[in-house]
């Protein structure tokens, strides 16, 4: 089975540090991320990102990199919550809290320790970028301690991808870390869901194409990912 078109024109871009768009499904969120290497983001990438997104700027990782830089699940952190505060327990999502999936992929929000206020351009590409490189430490074997070198709270959320990828869930962060993989390059991944400024809402995927169309970049399909990932089942990132 050949690998879609489609992807194989985002591998290449991507390898090259350049933004792709994803799109996940109509029957899931129904929105298109730009996605780009979280190890190649510049301060005019996350102008970009807020300009023409306009979503959440987050990092999407690979969960062995999560696990061995020690990063959970915050859904997991408040379960654990007691004592006093003990109430934010019930605040945590329970199945079926949330229509489209049976659990979120967020983890900590972090802010790199040499940033300022952590928000602006500068600051966030900073810390993007940092994660980026703490992944690929991570997975290279090499001791990291990931502490040393960022704060939370910050103002980038990292997500987690499932354990299985899109054998468990099929959401941009689990998309956009296979999209890595099978281009080879390091499983971390800058997204951002673009949205329309008139409706309010997620961008439609037919202005998604256009703007891909118009900007010479890539429209991904979700589950063109998914007929890729399925043909080449043994992609690994390093120190895997």
């Amino acid at each position: 089975m050949k690998i879609p078109e489609s992807v194989e024109r985002g591998m290449d871009r991507i390898k090259s540090g350049k933004i792709v768009l994803i799109y996940d499904s109509a029957d899931r969120e129904g929105e298109t991320d730009l996605v780009m290497p979280a190890s190649a983001v510049t301060p005019r990438d996350v102008a970009y990102y807020r300009n023409e997104g306009g979503g959440l700027i987050c990092v999407a990782i690979h969960p062995v990199a999560a696990d061995k830089l020690g990063l959970p699940l915050i859904s997991d952190i408040l379960r654990s919550v007691s004592g006093e505060f003990s109430g934010i327990r019930r605040m945590v999502e329970e199945e079926g809290d949330i229509s489209y999936d049976n659990h979120s992929s967020f983890s900590l929000w972090v802010n790199h320790r040499d940033t300022f206020t952590g928000i602006t351009d500068t600051d966030r590409a900073l810390t993007i970028e940092g994660i980026g490189q703490s992944v690929t430490k991570a997975l290279n074997g090499k001791f990291y301690d990931f502490c040393t070198e960022f704060r939370t709270p910050g103002h980038v959320s990292i997500l987690k991808a499932a354990d299985r990828l899109l054998d468990e869930r099929r959401g941009q962060t689990e998309l956009s870390v296979v999209l890595a993989l099978l281009a080879g390059i390091s499983p971390a991944m800058a997204i951002c869901e673009m949205l329309d400024n008139e409706s309010g809402r997620a961008l439609s995927k037919e202005d998604a194409v256009a703007f891909a169309s118009e900007r010479d970049t890539v429209f991904i399909e979700g589950k063109d990912i998914v007929e890729a990932y399925q043909t080449v089942r043994s992609i690994h990132p390093p120190g895997i």
